[in-house]
């Protein structure tokens, strides 16, 4: 084994860890792996590295730039209110029923995700399913999650469904194992698509309800000494020594185990920078603490805890304002911020009590949590402060419908013109997708039904970043070996054991159980990039025709978008993970049975709607 496939597959290693763990951002690992691979492909002069043309070569990939440009038309649609409208439309189906609500929910948001970016579709349906579900009276967990699988059930059936759809379209166009290989049509994956959309809308409609947890939001699922003792209050004494302090001096600031939310003097919250308020004796201080926090502020001098006075959740004073629970959307101006940067309690005059992340609730030191997309807050504050906030692009109020800025629905014809000319002129091979949807989003810009600002700031750069870190990875990968190295270790167990006849079927199924694997770890994004090259090293192993490794490519676009067990392998699992009061193991419960699903519908599908020819014997061999 050479120093160069050792150097690659540490590199691979280092960044799946980097992935799992997620102490820095994914789309840092992906930018210092690039940086790593360029470093030493530069001093070393190695000829089983890329060289620096090769590397900066992926900067030419049409796929990124088509991604890029697909965020900017579902940016536009989103202006339009378009998403908005289709989800205002279920409130007229509130009374059919949870199994019709749900099967009309999965069809609508399918739908929308097929040809639409499915984030910002998942996060303009949430508050409303959310306002819904409670009208319904039945809790919003029986809904989020299958609104979550819907968006990949519809990323799933055409081309610009996902961003990992393009990419493998990418990698298909430019390999060098099948160089005549087309790219994906735009519908090719619907014959795949469509069949799997109907049977996991059955398995959803049929056992959703059994197997869906039965919880409610933030606010309910803290534990029961968490809302007993989340909140209490103490009075400065005449003569206590804070008495003329600002709460800086006074160091309650700088406590560990419990935080100041607010002074209330006279009945009214004191507004203007917390830090710089004055004390004065027969001030009430609001304070969010732990058990712990509470020894910790009867040790104060000068303070009087409040005995009875613990306050749960539900019990907040009217001082203190009402509780409200908002997300960070993947636009929010807040994403990578601490609530210290940006004076949070001062811009919008609410405070904030738990981060919520990933089924943990983040309540020490929430200052200086660096915020990401997908955190949801849950804060007291004003009737006019939480209207101020839903206002603004901050955050995205749960069960308050987001306000429009500017009526831009005259725009919609143009949008729909748009998005239909986009996807006719690549289905109809008129142009590549690249280029129309460049030219799609010119005539968004010209037209002004986004402007080019707004545009820009709709891309989600980081994936971007992600994408030409993971596609160096994979060059590495291919050029020094190691892609074939992988191809080999997972094909000589098959070799050695199957009969003949199964090796295609049985690798067919290897590549796409390893695919669904670790797309639920990593992003489906870095997963596609990493196995697609692999799959058609498999491919060409078993001295497979064009059509047949095709076969291959395709298990691993629809095993990278299957991410069913856990909350963590697709963005729109993580949003309703942080809203929906789920657990771990809600999505292992009822995702786990999908994604068996998915994959023997997927084998058979494939085999027989791409002619896979040594499929039929691999199946013929299984009953033999």
């Amino acid at each position: 084994m050479s120093w160069e496939i050792v150097f690659v597959l540490f590199l691979l290693l280092a960044a799946l860890v980097s992935f799992i763990l997620e102490r820095v951002p994914t789309d840092v690992t992906a930018i210092t792996v690039f940086a790593l691979i360029t470093i030493v492909s530069i001093f070393t002069g190695s000829e089983r590295l890329p060289g620096l043309d090769e590397i900066l070569g992926v900067f030419a990939n049409p796929a990124p730039l088509t991604i890029a440009a697909m965020f900017v038309v579902s940016a536009a649609l989103g202006k339009c209110h378009l998403i908005e409208g289709a989800s205002s439309y279920l409130r007229r189906l509130v009374g059919i029923g949870y199994r019709g609500f749900l099967l009309v929910l999965i069809a609508s948001v399918a739908l929308i995700s097929a040809f639409v970016n499915n984030t910002p579709v998942v996060v303009v349906f949430l508050p409303v399913v959310m306002s819904l579900a409670k009208s319904m009276n039945i809790s919003s967990s029986k809904l989020l999650i299958p609104m979550s699988y819907a968006s990949i059930f519809g990323g799933c059936c055409t081309l610009v469904g996902t961003s990992t759809n393009v990419l493998a379209s990418g990698i298909m166009a430019k390999n060098e194992i099948y160089p005549e290989m087309e790219p994906l049509g735009m519908f090719e994956l619907a014959k795949i698509g469509l069949p799997l959309f109907f049977v996991a809308t059955l398995y959803l409609v049929l056992f959703g309800r059994r197997l869906l947890p039965d919880r409610e939001a933030l606010a309910s699922i803290l534990s029961d000494i968490q809302q007993k003792e989340f909140l209490t209050e103490a009075i400065v004494l005449s003569d206590s020594s804070l008495d003329g302090k600002t709460v800086v001096e006074s160091g309650l600031s700088d406590l560990k185990r419990m935080r100041l939310l607010d002074v209330c003097r006279e009945g009214r919250v004191l507004t203007g920078d917390k830090g710089n308020l004055v004390l004065r004796s027969g001030d009430r201080l609001i304070l969010s603490c732990r058990p712990s926090g509470i020894v910790e502020s009867q040790n104060i001098d000068g303070l009087d805890l409040l005995s009875g006075t613990s306050l749960g959740l539900e019990q907040v004073s009217s001082a203190s304002g009402v509780m409200v629970e908002g997300i960070i959307g993947p636009a929010s101006p807040l994403i990578s911020l601490c609530l210290s940067e940006i004076d949070f309690r001062k811009r919008h005059n609410v405070a904030v009590i738990a981060i919520h992340r990933k089924g943990r609730n983040l309540t020490q030191e929430i200052d200086s949590i660096r915020l990401r997309s997908t955190d949801t807050l849950l804060f007291l504050g004003s009737e006019e402060s939480i209207e101020n906030i839903r206002l603004s692009e901050d955050l995205i109020l749960l069960d308050h419908p987001p306000v429009p800025v500017k009526d831009m629905s005259r725009k919609a014809p143009v949008v729909i013109s748009v998005i239909c000319g986009i996807v006719g002129f690549a289905a109809f091979g008129v142009m590549p997708i690249a280029a129309s949807a460049i030219i799609g989003v010119t005539i968004l810009f010209l037209t002004g039904c986004i402007k080019p600002k707004d545009g820009y700031a709709s891309v989600e750069w980081n994936i971007l970043v992600l994408i030409y870190g993971m596609l160096t990875l994979g060059l590495a990968m291919k050029s020094s070996g190691a892609s074939n190295l992988i191809a080999e270790a997972l094909s000589s167990g098959v070799f050695g054991y199957a009969p003949e006849e199964l090796r295609p079927f049985l690798l067919l199924s290897a590549i796409y159980l390893t695919t669904a694997v670790l797309t639920e770890i990593l992003s489906n994004n870095a997963t596609i990039v990493l196995m697609a090259p692999i799959s058609l090293e498999l491919a060409s192993r078993l001295h497979l025709g064009v059509e047949d490794a095709r076969a291959f490519i395709l298990a691993t676009c629809i095993a990278a978008s299957a991410s069913f067990t856990t909350p963590i392998g697709y963005q729109t699992n993580t949003y309703v993970y942080s809203v929906g009061g789920y657990r771990f193991r809600d999505f292992v419960k009822i995702g786990l049975p999908l994604n068996l699903l998915y994959f023997l519908s997927s084998v058979v599908l494939i085999g027989y709607f791409w002619e896979f020819h040594p499929f039929e014997a691999g199946i013929r061999g299984l009953f033999q």
